[in-house]
């Protein structure tokens, strides 16, 4: 799966541990508030896309 630049392996980490139910989209690079960890495909409120992964999904998704 395609991810926006500015999902880097630092951005995940930091909001993993800030451990505040965000997650990021994968289209656009917006931030998510009230996303569990393990969020999929959660609709995105800023470009409308289906593309919002909670952090720590993000996180497993960058280790494979």
């Amino acid at each position: 799966m395609a991810r926006h630049a500015s999902i880097t392996l630092d951005r995940i980490v930091e909001l993993v541990e800030l451990d505040d139910n965000l997650g990021i989209c994968g289209a656009c690079g917006s931030e998510a508030y009230g996303v569990e960890p393990d969020a999929r495909k959660y609709p995105c409120e800023s470009c409308e896309e289906k593309r919002v992964y909670g952090a720590q999904e993000w996180l497993l998704m960058t280790q494979c």
